[in-house]
């Protein structure tokens, strides 16, 4: 059985909770993914073009820094890796994550919440950041049931 680690992002909680029932389900460790600046309220306003977040995302070569590492990143064979959508893709601070690591025959399982939009091509767009890795297909993870998730997880295993 390969060890696994539920790494996420969450601006609001709501991926937080979704990342702790994903890890219980299975059997994997957890990492939260921190912007070394805190995101206020005021950062995440989406409709403010001058915001932090709206900033970050309108530039491609955005790369929040993230407040720390996972030290043993070696030890993990299949890595999940959670976050809301934002404007259709991750936020940039995902590219950050997947950019610090050597995920070289790793396999990555994304898992996002999204207050309206899907994935879209959010896996595409992560698989050119790290195409070393076996990526699979992502899973919009909004009011799944802790049975489904469960069931996801074991796909995985």
């Amino acid at each position: 059985m390969s060890k696994k680690l539920v790494a996420y992002f969450s601006a609001s909680g709501t991926t937080k909770k979704v990342a702790e029932r994903l890890a219980k389900a299975a059997g994997a460790d957890l990492f939260e993914i921190k912007s070394a600046i805190p995101y206020t309220s005021a950062d995440l306003n989406w409709m403010d073009k001058k915001s932090r977040s709206s900033v970050e995302m309108s530039d491609p070569y955005s790369r929040p820094e993230i407040a720390e590492t996972m030290p043993n990143m070696a030890d993990y064979d299949t890595v999940f890796i959670g976050f809301p959508i934002w404007w259709y893709v991750a936020p940039h601070i995902i590219n950050t994550f997947v950019e610090s690591y050597d995920f070289s025959g790793k396999t990555l399982v994304s898992f996002a919440t999204s207050g309206g939009s899907g994935m879209g091509k959010t896996v595409d767009e992560l698989r050119k950041l790290c195409p070393n890795a076996d990526w699979k297909a992502g899973k919009l993870v909004n009011g799944v049931s802790d049975q489904a998730l469960a069931a996801w997880a074991v796909e995985f295993s």
